[in-house]
């Protein structure tokens, strides 16, 4: 289906871990996409993060705006499908099938610590690599930069199966794109700021809030920054509204 002309997958959480884990190939490397309404919205206004979009393995509703979008237009998505939660089964899916999993992004050490907690929820889990994303690259605008070709080719030397990048959309996204065929890996996902959570380092939303996909007003109120942000949202339902009796 499509909300305001973007790809956006009929699946719920089982289906997408099935569809993921059996698609996991070096040779034809299988991208997941987790947009927002955010990333709807940006992905109107950047023809390259649209085509990106198009041409993922899989595209999964990670904002309850999606969900709400896809019942205006009548072709209502099963249930949203979160990024960090697909991460965790997936990483659960690398620890018990004897794969290897390469966590990049997030400030220096979060990858680190967010890679220990992970070895301790899931034992055997094999942790190819681990590195910060704070270095400069094409997600700051310097393609091609020594720091970030020293990153690449840890990547390629550890081989990892499976590879999440959490620098946020959409730098990870051209980040992926632009590398995915060279780095050897299976699967690879965005995953914004799971590690962060995942490393302790950020509070993740009560689980009522979660149910109720409220987790970006919770977020909101912690960080307030995030304002500007959070301006995507009334551009997305109102062309929803607009447009959702139209061909999407």
């Amino acid at each position: 289906m499509r909300i305001l002309g973007v790809r956006i997958d009929h699946v719920d959480m089982k289906g997408a871990l099935k569809k993921a884990t059996e698609n996991i190939d070096p040779l034809k490397p299988f991208v997941i996409v987790t947009p927002n309404s955010e990333i709807v919205v940006k992905a109107n206004q950047e023809k390259e993060l649209l085509k990106f979009i198009e041409n993922a393995g899989m595209v999964v509703p990670d904002g309850i705006g999606l969900v709400i979008g896809s019942k205006l237009v009548k072709q209502p998505l099963k249930e949203r499908v979160t990024g960090i939660d697909l991460m965790v089964e997936l990483v659960k899916y690398a620890s018990l099938n004897k794969k290897s999993v390469y966590f990049l992004g997030g400030k220096p050490g979060f990858a680190d610590q967010a890679a220990d907690k992970l070895k301790e929820q899931f034992p055997g889990l094999e942790v190819a690599g681990t590195h910060h994303g704070y270095f400069k690259g094409i997600h700051t605008g310097a393609k091609g930069h020594s720091e970030e070709v020293s990153v690449i080719e840890d990547i390629k030397s550890k081989k990892p199966d499976m590879v999440f990048v959490a620098f946020g959309a959409p730098k990870q996204e051209y980040f992926i794109d632009a590398y995915k065929d060279v780095l050897g890996a299976g699967l690879l996902m965005g995953v914004g700021g799971s590690l962060d959570v995942i490393s302790g380092n950020v509070k993740r939303a009560p689980q009522i809030y979660q149910k109720m996909g409220m987790e970006w007003a919770y977020r909101l109120a912690k960080e307030p920054w995030r304002i500007k942000r959070a301006g995507a949202l009334p551009i997305f339902a109102l062309n929803v509204l607009i447009k959702k009796d139209r061909p999407m």
